[in-house]
């Protein structure tokens, strides 16, 4: 898929690489033009483009028509939740996540629906999580290889559907939810909101399975 970065200083730069690395076509964004030599240097096989990411001009430049997800990892806060909210609401990227400083903003930002990150090795593996899940590795696995605790952000075309119909009696089941900042236990009955990410127990044999369900459902627009 494409995905483009915004912000190329070492979250940026490392989550640009990370991604590639996984095969993903990144477009990578900066105001600064050093920042690329700095920190990209000659072995990323990316797009490099000088602006800022929510000048609307400069995402066309970066590919956003295709883009399936966009991370805003600037050192500013504002700039950030700006991008990933014109991503979102006027380009229709489905996945988007900011980096944020002020850890206070964070349940304001969720309540918006953006998922939000803030140390550099947890961040680059957290906005990967959500940007593209389905490489993600488990969060834990159990001694026999067998079952996995993941997790996924709930797609938008997910909203107000049971969180339960994810479930699958013997290979998969729901766990928990984080939800506006704050982590519950899924209760019966409980459905999806904007913003979600949950959290379940998968067979390994399951994992593709789930990602299919998730995948199935926002490709049929979400009708259902």
């Amino acid at each position: 898929m494409h995905i483009i970065v915004v912000g190329c200083g070492r979250v940026g730069s490392g989550l640009a690489y990370t991604l590639e690395s996984r095969g993903h076509s990144v477009a990578i964004i900066d105001q600064d033009k050093k920042a690329f030599d700095r920190f990209l240097g000659d072995s990323f096989m990316g797009r490099a483009i000088k602006g800022v990411g929510f000048d609307r001009d400069v995402l066309h430049s970066a590919g956003v028509e295709d883009a399936a997800a966009l991370a805003a990892v600037t050192d500013g806060d504002n700039s950030n939740i700006l991008t990933a909210r014109i991503a979102r609401e006027h380009f229709g990227v489905e996945r988007v996540v900011a980096r944020i400083y002020d850890a206070r903003r964070a349940e304001i930002y969720a309540r918006l629906g953006i998922p939000t990150v803030a140390t550099v090795p947890w961040t680059i593996d957290h906005i990967a999580r959500h940007i593209v899940p389905e490489d993600a590795k488990a969060d834990w696995v159990d001694p026999t290889g067998s079952i996995s605790l993941i997790e996924r952000p709930i797609p938008s075309s997910w909203v107000g559907r049971p969180l339960a119909e994810l479930e699958d009696t013997d290979r998969i089941r729901t766990v928990g939810v984080n939800r506006g900042g704050s982590a519950r236990l899924v209760e019966p009955g409980l459905v999806a909101q904007d913003g979600d990410t949950v959290f379940l127990a998968v067979r390994n044999d399951a994992v593709a399975d789930l990602d299919s369900r998730l995948n199935a459902v926002a490709d049929a627009g979400g009708h259902h």
